[in-house]
């Protein structure tokens, strides 16, 4: 059952972020945590692939896969950042939706791009099924998720103290499961260190202990899958 609550909430929240998130996403894209995300994409999509950037938030990243060559859709549960991703940029559809009811037909799209998303809803392993719905059989799913290390996991921490928060505490090596055993296949994985975090270390786990975000590419099995929990 989806939590109306905490999407209402979402909303509300990215809607007051909206007011500097250009100048901030900009910087993220092209220098800061998010620089390698698109190499890492077009190790693993195609060329001309039809791409649902979801959160796309203010389109900064929808507008470099459109200039790489892909046919973007970008959504975001934010109005705010909806309107500002209409106001920069041609080319590219953008809608208004909600992760937890994507408003698309099933296998609708070659492949799906979910940086720091699935961290802000109240299920992932819905999410997880969403994307799986409307991505074509043997489509990819490029996915970026908060390390341990990454300053927004600070929006859990007042779930200790009872609040109704909306940050869930999934971990890299957590979604890596939940997707393992929920209709998906890992197909690569590139952690983006935390500033000062050691380098070479000896397992995947560790590099995700000491992450900023982990990227990891996703292929869809054949089948259907069923939500459980």
């Amino acid at each position: 059952m989806i939590d109306k609550r905490w999407h209402e909430k979402a909303e509300e929240k990215w809607d007051n972020f909206s007011g500097n998130w250009g100048q901030r996403s900009e910087k993220m894209w092209k220098e800061g945590s998010r620089k390698t995300v698109l190499p890492f994409m077009q190790s693993f999509v195609s060329e001309g692939s039809t791409v649902l950037d979801i959160g796309c938030g203010d389109g900064e990243g929808s507008e470099m896969l459109r200039r790489s060559g892909y046919e973007v859709t970008g959504i975001d549960i934010s109005s705010k950042m909806i309107e500002m991703a209409k106001e920069r940029w041609s080319g590219i559809h953008f809608q208004q939706a909600d992760l937890a009811e994507l408003p698309f037909e099933d296998a609708t799209f070659d492949s799906v791009m979910a940086i720091n998303c699935l961290e802000w809803v109240a299920s992932p392993l819905h999410g997880l099924n969403e994307i799986h719905r409307v991505v074509k059989p043997g489509g990819i799913m490029v996915a970026g998720i908060l390390g341990p290390a990454a300053g927004p996991r600070s929006n859990s921490y007042p779930r200790l103290e009872g609040e109704d928060i909306v940050c869930n505490t999934m971990m890299p090596w957590e979604f890596e499961r939940l997707a393992g055993t929920h209709g998906w296949t890992v197909e690569g994985m590139s952690s983006v260190p935390k500033e000062g975090a050691p380098e070479n270390l000896s397992t995947p786990m560790l590099e995700q202990a000491v992450s900023f975000m982990t990227l990891f590419a996703l292929r869809k099995a054949n089948g259907d899958v069923s939500e459980q929990g």
